[in-house]
C-alpha cells in the first residue's frame, strides 16, 4: 500500500499473558503462581491459597482453545503473537533443578499451531507469574538467589524454543515493582508497606536477571532477540511553573531508569543520586556490573494513558486506576476505569523513547478497557464495539505520525486481543479484545468465543497494512 506510513514487514497483532488467559492452574503439572491467590488484582488482598472466586484458575480456558483462539487470530491476519510462558508451568516452585517436561510440551504445541497460520510469536519470559514458592520461601526478587532461578528458567526456554522464537521479553512491565511489589516481584506486602531498601534492591535482581538472560540468549539462540518491556506513561507538566515541570523531569526519571539500564549497560547519575538522598546502598557486585551490559535488541512497552504532575500539593488529585502515580490532567477523558485517554501521548513516548536510546521500539500493549453488551445482528451475536474502533485508530493514527516523524517502529499487538481476565481488577467484565468471551464476573457463561465488530475492522486494518485508518 502506497498511502500507509506503515513499512513493509510491519508486524501486526495482539497481545495476552498466561496467568489471564490459560486457567487449568493445577493441571500439567503447574505449580502455584503469586497469580494464584490474587482473587481481586492490584485492588484487594491476597489469599492464602487458591479460592475459587479468583477468576483467573480458569481464565477462559485457552489452555484447552488455544487452537481454536489461534485460528481467530489467523482470521484476523495476525503477523505476531504476543503471549507469555508461565514460570510455574516450567518450574513448579520455581527453585528446582529439572523443568517440568509437561509444560514444555504444551508451549510447543502453541507454537506449532503458531507455525501452522504463519504467526511470528513474541515471548514474555515473565510476565507477573512469579512463582507463589519464590515469594513465600524466598521473599520474591529481595532475594539475590532468585536471579540464578531465572537464568535456569530463562537457558530452559532458550534451549528449547530457541530456533523457534525470534523475538523475546524478559520482564513485562519492570518499572511497575516499586508500585505493585507482590504482583510484579512475588514480594509479600508487611503491614506498612516494603521497606524501600528491598524495592530498590529487588529492582537490582531483576534487571541483573534481565541482562543475564540477554547474554544466554546470544549464547544459546544468536538469532534470537532480546527486548526489555516497561510501562511507558507520558507526563506533563499541569502548569506552566517551572517547579512543575521539574516535577515531571523527577517522576519521568523514575521510570526511565529502568530503559536507561536496559539500552546503556549502567545506572545513570540521577538515579545514583535519588539513592544517595533516600540513604540506599544497593548490594552490587562487579559480576553484576559486567551483567548489565548486555544490553536488550529493542524497547517493548505498554501505553494506555498519560499523566500529569505538579509540584504544589494541594493540587495532588491522583488519576483513578493509575497504579504509577501522577495527577489527573483536566484536558483529557478517561475510561470508565479512570484511565485518562491520550492518543496524542503515544506519539509523544515513541518520540521520546527513540531519541533518548535509539533502539527499535515495539508497542506491544494498547487498548481500551469496557463493558461490552452482546447483541444480535444479522442473526450473529457480536459487540458493536464502535468506542474501542475509535480508542484503536486514533492511537493508530499516532503510532504512523511518529513513524513519519522517524521513530523505527517494529509492530503493535493490541492488549488483550480476546477478551481475558484483568490483572488489576480481576474482572472479566473490563474486556479489551476483538473476540468476545462468554465468561462473566460471577464466574457463569459458556466460555463460547464471538466476533466483535472490532474484529472485521482490524482485520481491515492489517490487511492494509493500516491504510484503512480513519485519519
Amino acid at each position: 500500500m502506497t498511502n500507509t506510513p506503515f513499512p513493509d514487514g510491519f508486524l501486526w497483532g495482539g497481545a495476552t499473558a498466561a496467568n489471564q488467559i490459560e486457567g487449568a492452574y493445577d493441571q500439567g503439572g503447574k505449580g502455584l503462581s503469586v497469580q494464584d491467590v490474587m482473587p481481586r488484582g492490584i485492588s484487594g488482598p491476597r489469599s492464602e491459597t487458591p479460592t475459587p472466586d479468583n477468576l483467573k484458575l480458569v481464565g477462559i480456558d485457552h489452555y484447552h482453545r488455544y487452537a481454536e483462539d489461534i485460528a481467530l487470530f489467523a482470521e484476523m491476519g495476525f503477523g505476531v503473537y504476543r503471549f507469555s510462558i508461565a514460570w510455574s508451568r516450567i518450574f513448579p516452585k520455581g527453585d528446582e533443578t529439572e523443568p517440568n517436561e509437561e509444560g514444555l510440551a504444551f508451549y510447543d504445541r502453541v507454537l506449532d499451531e503458531l507455525e501452522k497460520h504463519g504467526i511470528e510469536p513474541l515471548v514474555t519470559i515473565s510476565h507477573y507469574e512469579t512463582p507463589l514458592h519464590l515469594a513465600e520461601t524466598y521473599g520474591g526478587w529481595t532475594d539475590r538467589e532468585l536471579i540464578g532461578f531465572y537464568e535456569r528458567y530463562a537457558r530452559t526456554l532458550f534451549e528449547r524454543f530457541g530456533s523457534r522464537v525470534k523475538y523475546w521479553l524478559t520482564f513485562n512491565e519492570i518499572n511497575s515493582l516499586l508500585h505493585a511489589p507482590f504482583m510484579s516481584g512475588g514480594i509479600p506486602i508487611p503491614e506498612g508497606g516494603v521497606p524501600e531498601q528491598q524495592l530498590y534492591q529487588a529492582m537490582h535482581h531483576e534487571l541483573v536477571a534481565s541482562a543475564r538472560a540477554t547474554r544466554i540468549a546470544r549464547e544459546v539462540a544468536p538469532e534470537a532477540k532480546v527486548g526489555c518491556m516497561v510501562l511507558s506513561m507520558p507526563i506533563y507538566p499541569l502548569t506552566p511553573s517551572p517547579d512543575d515541570a521539574r516535577a515531571v523531569m523527577d517522576a519521568d526519571h523514575g521510570n526511565l531508569v529502568y530503559g536507561d539500564v536496559h539500552t546503556r549497560g549502567a545506572y545513570p547519575g540521577y538515579f545514583l543520586r535519588t539513592l544517595r538522598e533516600k540513604g540506599i546502598e544497593l548490594e552490587i557486585t562487579d559480576q553484576d556490573r559486567d551483567d548489565l551490559t548486555n544490553t536488550v535488541d529493542f524497547v517493548s512497552f505498554s501505553y494506555y494513558m498519560s499523566i500529569a504532575e505538579t509540584a504544589d500539593p494541594s493540587k495532588k488529585v491522583a488519576g483513578e486506576g493509575n497504579i504509577m502515580g501522577g495527577v489527573s490532567n483536566p484536558t483529557l477523558e478517561a475510561s470508565e476505569w479512570g484511565w485518562q485517554i491520550d492518543p496524542v501521548g503515544l506519539r509523544l513516548v515513541l518520540n521520546q523513547f527513540w531519541d533518548r536510546w535509539q533502539k527499535p521500539l515495539f508497542i506491544v500493549e494498547n487498548g481500551l478497557g469496557a463493558r461490552d453488551q452482546l447483541v444480535e445482528v444479522d442473526g450473529e451475536k457480536t459487540v458493536v464495539d464502535d468506542y474501542r474502533i475509535a480508542y484503536l485508530n486514533d492511537h493508530l493514527v499516532q503510532v504512523g505520525e511518529a513513524i513519519e516523524d522517524g521513530v523505527d517502529v517494529l509492530g503493535y499487538t493490541s492488549w488483550g486481543c480476546i477478551d481475558i481476565v484483568s490483572a488489576s481488577t480481576a474482572q472479566l467484565s473490563k474486556r479489551y479484545g476483538f473476540i468476545y468471551v462468554d465468561r462473566n464476573d460471577d464466574g457463569t457463561g459458556t466460555l463460547d468465543r464471538y466476533r466483535k465488530k472490532s474484529f472485521g475492522w482490524y482485520a481491515d486494518v492489517i490487511r492494509s497494512n493500516g491504510a484503512s485508518l480513519t485519519r
